[in-house]
C-alpha cells in the first residue's frame, strides 16, 4: 500500500511529495493538469522559502531580488533584507524544477483527477489508488475540500454518517477562530523592536463584507529590464499593482483588487508604473486568481489533509503563500510519519500563524477607507518597524 497519496502537483503538492519521499515514505502524485502548471501569482519567493527549496534538491533559476518597496502618490519607503536575497521565478520554471525533482526522485505522477474519496480506520482510495493517507494540494478551490465539507460556511455539510467516518470534518473544535486577525492577540510578536507597543486585538472582519469585496488577483509579463533589485508594491485606490523581476530581461506585474475589470483598465490607477512599462512588451497573457480568500472548518478529515491554498488562504499581500505552503507540507509528512493525522491541524495553525496575522492585520487596514491612504505613509514614518516585519517574513 501507498504511504502517501499526493492530489496536485502545484508547488504545495510537489514539495509535499518530494519531503515525503526524502523521508523514505512511498508517494504517488495525482495531477490532471499538464506541466507546466501555470498560475497567476506575484512570483517572488522569500529566501528562506528559496532555501527550503534547495534543502529539497529543487535547484531555481530566476532574478535575485534583496528587499521590499512600498510605493504611493507620495511616499517611497524600502526595506531590504537582512538573511539574504529572494528569487524572482516564472511559475512555469517553478514547476519545471519541482517536476525535475519528482522525476529524479521516482516519484510517479499520473495524469488523472480526484474524484470521490473513501476511507476507513486504516487506508484511503481515491482516483483508483490506495493509501495510508491523501494530502490534498488541490488549489485555492479545492474540489476535495468542497466534497469533505470542510469549506467554512458551505452549505455543503456532512451528514450524521459521513462525520462518523470523517471525524475530523464534523468536529466544531477545528473552527478556525483564529483565521481573522482579531482572535490572536500575543502579548508582543517575537520579531518586535524592543520600544514597540504590544499590538491591539483587530475586530473581526464579517463575513458579509468578505462576501461583497472578494479580492482577485490578475498577472502578465513584460518584457523589460528589471530597474530595480527589490520587488515594488505600487499602492492606489483600486488596489495594489506588484513588480517582480523574474530575469534579466523579464519583469512581471501582478495586480490585486476587489474592483471588477481589465489588466488595462486597472493599470490606469498605477499612472507611475505604467509610465516605466512604456515601450515595453507584453510577453504573455493575462491570468487571474480569485476569489483569493478562503476559510476552512478543518484540515484534517479522518486520514486526508489540506496542504497549500486547499487548506485556507487569507490573501496575496505579503506574498507568502509558497513559503506557508512549504512549512506546512512539512509538518504533513511529520504527521503521516507518526501516524498522527490529528495533530495536523495544530501544526499547521502553528507554523502558519504569524504569517496569517499580519496578512490579515493589513488586509483589515487596506478594507477600511480611512487607513488604507495611511498604509504606506505609516511605513514611510516607521522604516525600521516596516523593515523588521519585511524581514520578519522573509
Amino acid at each position: 500500500m501507498i504511504d502517501l497519496l499526493v492530489a496536485g502537483a502545484g508547488p504545495a503538492g510537489a514539495a509535499t511529495a518530494i519531503r515525503a519521499a526524502l523521508a523514505g515514505l512511498s508517494v504517488v502524485v495525482v495531477e490532471p493538469r499538464s506541466m507546466p502548471i501555470d498560475k497567476a501569482c506575484g512570483e517572488g519567493i522569500s529566501s528562506s522559502a528559496v532555501g527550503y527549496l534547495r534543502r529539497l534538491g529543487v535547484e531555481l533559476d530566476g532574478r535575485p531580488f534583496h528587499g521590499i518597496r512600498y510605493l504611493d502618490s507620495s511616499h517611497v519607503v524600502d526595506a531590504r533584507f537582512r538573511q539574504g536575497p529572494g528569487l524572482g521565478v516564472r511559475r512555469t520554471t517553478l514547476q519545471r524544477a519541482l517536476a525535475t525533482r519528482l522525476a529524479d526522485l521516482n516519484i510517479p505522477v499520473i495524469p488523472t483527477r480526484i474524484s470521490t474519496i473513501t476511507q476507513n480506520q486504516h487506508s484511503v482510495t481515491a482516483a483508483g489508488l490506495t493509501a495510508h493517507y491523501l494530502a490534498a494540494a488541490d488549489g485555492l478551490h479545492s474540489p476535495t475540500r468542497r466534497q469533505l465539507g470542510l469549506g467554512a460556511g458551505s452549505s455543503q455539510r456532512l451528514s450524521p454518517a459521513e462525520q462518523a467516518r470523517f471525524p475530523a470534518a464534523g468536529d466544531a473544535r477545528l473552527q478556525d477562530a483564529d483565521s481573522e486577525p482579531g482572535s490572536i492577540a500575543p502579548p508582543r510578536l517575537p520579531w518586535a523592536l524592543p520600544h514597540l507597543p504590544r499590538l491591539p486585538t483587530l475586530p473581526r472582519l464579517s463575513a458579509a463584507r468578505d462576501a461583497a469585496q472578494p479580492r482577485r488577483g490578475l498577472r502578465r509579463h513584460y518584457s523589460v529590464r528589471p530597474w530595480c533589485d527589490l520587488v515594488e508594491v505600487y499602492w492606489s485606490r483600486l488596489g495594489e499593482a506588484y513588480v517582480t523581476p523574474v530575469a534579466d530581461d523579464l519583469v512581471g506585474v501582478a495586480i490585486l483588487t476587489s474592483e471588477r475589470g481589465s489588466f488595462d483598465s486597472h493599470l490606469e490607477a498605477f499612472p507611475a508604473l505604467k509610465r516605466r512599462l512604456v515601450g515595453a512588451s507584453e510577453a504573455s497573457s493575462v491570468m487571474g486568481a480569485g476569489p483569493l480568500r478562503q476559510r476552512v472548518r478543518g484540515r484534517v478529515a479522518g486520514r486526508v489533509m489540506l496542504v497549500g491554498d486547499a487548506a485556507g488562504y487569507v490573501d496575496a499581500l505579503t506574498g507568502e503563500g509558497i513559503a506557508v505552503a512549504l512549512r506546512t507540507s512539512a509538518e504533513l509528512v511529520r504527521c503521516v510519519e507518526r501516524n498522527d493525522p490529528a495533530a495536523y491541524d495544530a501544526a499547521w495553525r502553528r507554523v502558519s500563524w504569524e504569517c496569517r496575522f499580519l496578512t490579515g492585520s493589513l488586509l483589515w487596514a487596506r478594507n477600511r477607507s480611512l487607513l488604507a491612504p495611511r498604509i504606506v505613509p505609516a511605513a514611510a514614518r516607521l522604516p525600521k518597524v516596516f523593515g523588521a516585519i519585511v524581514n520578519q517574513l522573509a
